[in-house]
């Protein structure tokens, strides 16, 4: 499986995320697709909207398909384009991402539920922000590495964004796919998406805040420890945060989920690299998470999740082998 197969994937599974809360809220809706690749990915996102033919009935939904696939693109997406309903229009227009701010306003796309997916070259700050005019908006973008996305997407409305490269085991170049939206639901989505990939897919993540650079596997647990450097060096470079703070900036810095926050905090806890206010009771959302005074380095990746072996517990200073604060207690998960 490619990149291209992957970022498909990607694609149906926020697909089928957002198209049912879209419907729920608006009588109109509109999923745009501007990319510089084959017809796959519209084909790909067509056959979605016809699995929903029952749910837009009395509703519109506005596709538009921008891409260079050349004049046989309408041909290709005829079969499929067949399948819909009356209720869904599909609107070809050839050319490049550029043009999505005028397609846009052509299909009056503003003000209503707006998904929009971009493939290719850095856009431009104009198609960002048309991107941003659905309400609400979400935008899933994909180009060549080494692209960054996540700064760009927040200063264009997109108050939760995300990026993740995807690396080819083939060595093929790797690719950086990036999610903004306003939804706290539909980042989780789109995390979960990126963990049930096809963990055959010859592909693997590489966290862009992770110095070392570590490739992750696609699993449905997968390896905490760069999750693990980077929440301590967010509560030295940040100082003191509540939980659910932490939750946010795993899921928007990371390629983590936010669920996987309070596996990777309790680490940390038992081995005294960070320390929890108040020390005992259940780790909510409340409690604030602070680094250690003296910086120590974090347990080697391959520690088992929520778990620390003994001779890795620090003990303070007077008290020979006594466990460091925090450590007796193993905080109840979220």
């Amino acid at each position: 499986m490619s990149t291209d197969a992957v970022l498909r994937e990607l694609l149906v599974r926020q697909l089928d995320h957002w198209l049912p809360g879209a419907l729920h809220r608006s009588r109109r809706a509109t999923l745009a697709l501007a990319y510089a690749g084959d017809a796959g990915t519209a084909e790909a996102a067509l056959r979605v909207v016809a699995g929903y033919a029952d749910r837009l009935r009395g509703r519109r939904l506005t596709v538009l398909v921008l891409a260079g696939g050349g004049p046989d693109l309408p041909a290709r997406l005829g079969p499929v384009e067949a399948t819909l309903p009356a209720d869904v229009a599909v609107h070809v227009v050839p050319g490049a991402p550029s043009r999505l701010p005028v397609a846009l306003k052509a299909a009056g796309a503003a003000g209503a539920p707006l998904l929009t997916v971009a493939d290719g070259p850095d856009p431009a700050s104009a198609v960002l922000a048309a991107a941003a005019t659905g309400r609400p908006a979400e935008l899933l973008l994909t180009a060549e590495a080494p692209a960054a996305f996540r700064a760009a997407l927040e200063t264009a409305g997109f108050r939760l964004a995300t990026e993740v490269e995807l690396v080819p085991a083939d060595g093929s170049p790797a690719r950086v796919v990036a999610f903004g939206t306003t939804l706290d639901k539909s980042l989780e989505a789109f995390k979960d998406a990126l963990w049930e990939v096809d963990e055959r897919a010859g592909v693997r993540y590489r966290d862009r805040t992770d110095p070392a650079g570590a490739l992750l596997d696609i699993t449905p647990q997968p390896d905490p420890g760069p999750l693990r450097r980077e929440l301590q060096a967010e509560l030295l470079r940040s100082g003191p945060r509540t939980l659910t703070e932490l939750r946010r900036h795993t899921a928007t810095a990371t390629a983590y989920r936010a669920a996987d926050t309070v596996a990777a905090l309790t680490d940390l806890l038992v081995t005294g690299v960070v320390r929890r206010d108040p020390v005992d009771g259940r780790l909510g959302g409340d409690v604030v998470i602070s680094a250690a005074t003296e910086p120590i380095a974090v347990p080697s990746a391959d520690l088992t999740p929520g778990t620390c072996p003994a001779s890795r517990t620090a003990a303070p200073a007077g008290r020979p082998g006594a466990p460091s604060p925090g450590s007796s207690r193993t905080s109840d998960r979220s």
